[in-house]
């Protein structure tokens, strides 16, 4: 049986030898979520994810994150608003450096150990993936790592599983340099560090969650709320004293991030503005916010194309946890980890463009994820009651694995979101029950694109052959 019941050492472990367990069981699940991720060989590209991907490989090769090289090779590039021009002229991404700055690290590690020639025509999307499937690994082990001081080993791998192949952490996160898998890393190294009992919260375990947390908004602005009431409970549970340093450490790594952005493109958002200038034409609508938040939280949790809960029905496990998180006292912080998932869900249903553009089912909502995992472990208790519960469960999380994989080999050949009509400017499309990006998925079948990467030409170029 599952259970949260008070730890019995300020670690979260009963034992000695469950310690040991739960530490070979997160490095388990680590290797063997990293194979099943990139199985498919391939990178999802991603309108988004595009100049992430080539400035990790000019700062690999060149030290520097400038596109210039990039779009000349490639002129038509320039036209994409993602490849923003700086106040010196430069092609720059419009989006955070930091996973293209993660990126370049594995490529320079791979590159050296002369597995991996930067120069090759699809290395940068090897580099890509690669590191987008680290960080989505890394990130549920963390948080494999963390339940388990809490609940049964069992218990903490069945909601490992459920997250890591059971939603689009798989086919999104995975794929490609999205800021995903930047802000599920950066949120479950701060989960681990900071779900304990108020007592162990040492100075360690403030420096390393602060960092997590710093490592999550300075890939995406948009996690602020959520960032900034995890921050608040941290005061509230261990005294501001305490909980100075992840204040500190948070503050300085966002100012930084933010004079940066405003020496290249002249304000402290970056391109965010001009990116959301643009996006509201492309997207159909007249304004980024919309009264019509009703709208927004419905099609986030159950339209048939973008519905987390349609897409991956396992969540509603952390779902049914929920009462209890804040009914049943806890000296761990679940309750503010609940709070932060539901406060970032609200304010992506108040976000005009909620379905995310083009993409796979529901993008956004992954960052509300990994904070959903104390929730997660109380619903498991839930379902651990009743017979009937256990199989609606299984049912659910194999259905939740079967659609993961269907967007991980077939998307985009399903040509969804731009056939019959653009989901962008025709948004009845969402709610068109006739017609769900899963079932057309499924029946295009798998991507040509599969497999592209286990080729020659991601690792050399054609003068090395």
């Amino acid at each position: 049986m599952s259970g949260l019941d008070a730890p019995a050492d300020s670690n979260g472990f009963s034992s000695v030898a469950t310690r040991a367990s739960a530490h070979k069981w997160t490095w388990l699940l680590f290797v063997l979520l990293l194979g099943v991720y990139n199985i498919n060989g391939r990178e999802i590209q991603s309108y988004d994810s595009q100049p992430t991907k080539f400035a990790a490989r000019e700062l690999a090769l060149h030290g520097r994150l400038t596109l210039d090289s990039v779009v000349t090779a490639a002129p038509a590039l320039a036209e994409r608003s993602a490849f923003q021009r700086d106040r010196a002229g430069h092609y720059r991404s419009a989006y955070s450096v930091v996973p293209s700055v993660e990126a370049a690290v594995v490529g320079l590690v791979l590159s050296a150990a002369g597995l991996v020639d930067l120069t090759a025509p699809l290395a940068p999307g090897l580099i890509a993936t690669i590191t987008a499937s680290l960080l989505t690994a890394g990130a549920v082990a963390l948080v494999f790592a963390a339940l388990a001081r809490w609940t049964d080993l069992c218990t903490a791998v069945l909601v490992a599983i459920g997250l890591g192949v059971g939603t689009n952490l798989w086919p999104l996160g995975s794929r490609s340099l999205w800021q995903l898998e930047t802000v599920s890393f950066g949120m479950a190294v701060a989960l681990h560090a900071w779900w304990r009992p108020a007592r162990a919260v040492d100075w360690r375990a403030v420096w390393i969650g602060a960092g997590g947390l710093a490592l999550a908004g300075s890939a995406r602005l948009e996690t602020a709320p959520m960032i900034s009431l995890l921050l608040a409970a941290l005061v509230a549970r261990i005294g501001i004293r305490r909980a100075f340093a992840a204040l500190l450490i948070v503050t300085i790594v966002a100012s930084l991030v933010m004079a940066m952005q405003w020496r290249w493109f002249g304000s402290v958002l970056g391109a965010k503005l001009t990116l959301q200038s643009t996006g509201l034409a492309v997207h159909g609508v007249t304004g980024t916010f919309s009264a019509q938040v009703w709208n927004g939280a419905a099609g986030l949790l159950v339209s048939p194309s973008r519905g987390l809960l349609l897409f991956s029905p396992i969540l509603l496990i952390p779902l049914a946890g929920i009462p209890s998180v804040f009914w049943q006292p806890s000296d761990g912080g679940e309750r503010w980890w609940t709070a932060a998932a539901l406060v970032q869900f609200a304010c992506y249903a108040f976000y005009s463009m909620w379905w995310g553009g083009h993409t796979y089912g529901p993008r956004y909502l992954l960052d509300a994820l990994v904070p959903l995992a104390p929730a997660a472990a109380r619903g498991m208790i839930w379902v651990d009651r009743a017979a009937w519960r256990q199989a609606a469960a299984s049912a659910a999380l194999v259905w939740s694995v079967a659609v993961a994989a269907i967007g991980a080999f077939c998307y985009p050949n399903d040509g969804w979101n731009t056939h019959p009509l653009d989901v962008d400017r025709y948004h009845a499309r969402l709610w068109d029950w006739r017609d769900s990006q899963i079932v057309r998925a499924w029946q295009h079948g798998p991507s040509p694109q599969n497999f592209d990467l286990f080729d020659r030409s991601a690792v050399r170029r054609d003068s090395d052959r």
